[in-house]
């Protein structure tokens, strides 16, 4: 890493929540100022630096210092203190009682104010309140050094050190010296991994009451990462003496006394964290109060039915918002009809007849078609309909099959971080019918906070294939309201003509009845498959199809309408290795950056996987 040691001149931004600061400082050997980034809560116009880190080239703002580490020293120079004293560091000295303050007393000042502030008296215009305002803002000034320099010395990182002290003020040393694994249950952002590195460096043994009492928080956690709401005690245990490196009877004892102190609830045979219990539990509370609420809107179901099923010749005579959305794709007149199946007049009925239904059913079997007629059954009785999806994706799909606008859940909520969701049990949506697509996605959290915001009066629609995407999140929310039998399903089983042109949606069926997937290509079928005796011969052939075969075939631009999937990072048939084999082979630029080893090409397509700051 580089040394630089310089003297701060003015912070152009600071982050009040993790301290990330830009300043302009001024160093030796450099004539122009010196942009410094990184995670320096603490820092005053004035102050003296020592910072290690490396120098970059950011592509917007040019050559930056990004500190890793840094110390602050007193500025020695009566310039340098003058400039310190009336940055705003102390309550009560701006820059004209700086000035005096410095004229009285030189580069004594610092140590007088440390020493014997009582003398400040002397300067003119400065009277005994203000010298009292001076000796109480320098000692919390030194307390914050001196909490921040422990943190520091103690393996926390400034970012992490500004959260603690924002978190505890004059009590952060206290409580990071008597139990360091406070500070994952109270501070967003800091896991048990930094908590248990900071107790290892303060000598806390492994088999301490507070380790093991985090650590098996973090087992759970852990767990939730790999879709569980909860674990069983025996699951619970085995996985947390693995991670903690501890003997079980000592983390039985730590159960028993979480389970007495409600830390973690028990079910039957199920252990909880708080939040997945009364997450999953308010789930079903909330469905049946949902169930059991009387519509807002009156609905003739057989006159609508009636409607959907013979719609008038005549659509355009009728006002635009009640017209049935049950145009086929491709066909030009308005009042075209689509015939739909048994199954599917079943599910629009069932729709329209429930206050909570599931519309189920694997690729090709036509939900788009019948949530398409379930919204135009709605629209008929004139009720105010809301869609929303768990991804940008699939509410940008929702809106496009349907014709309507359709949110994420997150927008729908009106989600603020830190605040949370704006819509809730207070403040509930607004409307009568909600129709969620792809469902499989939605974890056992976000539908808790979603149905908390819906009144007891609205519809709600689930529509989702359990076999496709899951929940990032923990819980597997539409397969157990399925599983329930307690809610009306429809499920679509018929493969449509158009789909059983499709060789992946049959190939998918066949693999869900658990059945051999037919590997046979052909020119007419979107579905090829190739096996390869070595990875190289994959990675080659992967390259044909990417820069010939595909685009020669589906007349599709090569760079831009082509993604690869791998299942893995590493090795030859890795995304890392296949990234630069297909970057070289379809974008061969010169143009370019170069960060942490990677070359980024002008045009390549990129994947942001975290924020910055």
């Amino acid at each position: 890493m580089d040394n630089l040691r310089c003297v701060v001149e003015r912070i152009t931004y600071q982050n009040a929540e993790n301290g990330f600061s830009v300043i302009k400082s001024r160093a030796k050997g450099y004539s122009d100022l010196v942009t410094v980034v990184g995670n320096m809560p603490d820092v005053h116009v004035g102050s003296v630096l020592t910072m290690q880190g490396q120098w970059k080239i950011d592509g917007k703002y040019g050559r930056q210092f990004s500190a890793e580490k840094w110390e602050e020293t007193l500025p020695a120079t009566t310039y340098g203190i003058e400039k310190y004293l009336g940055s705003g560091l102390i309550k009560g000295v701006g820059p004209k009682f700086a000035k005096r303050i410095v004229q009285q007393f030189g580069k004594d000042t610092l140590e007088i104010i440390e020493i014997d502030p009582e003398r400040l008296i002397e300067v003119a215009g400065i009277g005994q309140k203000r010298v009292n305002q001076v000796k109480k803002s320098w000692q919390e000034q030194k307390e914050i050094k001196n909490i921040m320099l422990f943190l520091q010395s103690n393996d926390v990182s400034t970012a992490h050190a500004a959260k603690i002290y924002r978190t505890y003020g004059s009590e952060s040393i206290k409580i990071v010296e008597e139990n360091p694994y406070k500070l994952a249950d109270d501070i967003w952002g800091i896991g048990f991994k930094t908590a248990d590195t900071i107790a290892s460096k303060l000598g806390i043994e492994k088999n301490r009451f507070i380790r093991l009492r985090s650590g098996l928080m973090y087992t759970l956690n852990k767990l939730s990462e790999n879709g569980h709401c909860f674990a069983v005690r025996e699951q619970l245990i085995e996985t947390a003496v693995k991670l903690l490196d501890v003997e079980a009877p000592e983390l039985e004892m730590t159960l028993d006394e979480m389970l007495r102190t409600a830390d973690v609830i028990k079910d039957e045979d199920a252990i909880y964290l708080p939040p997945f219990y009364f997450s999953e539990t308010g789930c079903a509370k909330r469905l049946i109060r949902l169930m059991q609420g009387e519509r807002r809107v009156s609905m003739d179901v057989e006159k609508v039915m009636r409607e959907l099923e013979t719609p008038p010749r005549d659509a355009r005579r009728q006002d635009d918002s009640l017209i049935p959305m049950r145009f086929a794709r491709g066909e030009s007149e308005r009042d075209s009809k689509i015939h739909y199946d048994d199954v599917q007049l079943q599910a629009i009925r069932q729709a329209v007849d429930s206050k909570v239904m599931v519309l189920t059913g694997g690729p090709g079997t036509g939900k788009t078609i019948t949530m398409n007629g379930i919204i135009s059954a709605y629209r008929m009785a004139r009720c105010r309909i809301i869609l929303a999806a768990p991804t940008g994706r699939a509410a940008k799909r929702m809106s496009e099959a349907t014709g309507m606008e359709a949110k994420t859940i997150h927008r729908l909520l009106e989600y603020k971080p830190p605040e949370g969701y704006q819509k809730n049990e207070e403040h509930p949506l607004e409307g009568d019918v909600l129709i969620l697509d792809e469902c499989s996605m939605i974890d056992v959290m976000l539908m808790y906070n979603l149905l908390k915001a819906l009144p007891e009066e609205m519809t709600l629609i689930l529509v989702g294939d359990t076999d496709q995407l899951p929940s990032v999140g923990a819980g597997n929310v539409l397969k157990d309201i399925i599983a329930s039998g307690s809610i009306p399903v429809v499920r679509l089983t018929r493969i449509f003509r158009q789909a059983q042109g499709s060789r992946i949606i049959m190939n998918a069926h066949r693999i869900n009845k658990g059945e051999m997937p037919d590997l046979r290509g052909g020119r007419d079928s979107d579905f090829f498959f190739a096996a390869k005796e070595t990875n190289e011969e994959v990675v080659d052939l992967l390259v044909k199809y990417c820069t010939k075969n595909l685009p020669s075939y589906y007349h599709v631009n090569a760079f831009s309408d082509i993604q690869v999937l791998t299942p893995m990072q590493r090795g030859v048939c890795g995304a890392a290795n296949l990234n630069q084999v297909l970057q070289e082979a379809l974008n061969p630029g010169t143009i370019f950056l170069k960060r942490g080893g990677t070359q980024y090409r002008l045009h390549d397509k990129v994947m942001q996987q975290r924020n910055i700051i």
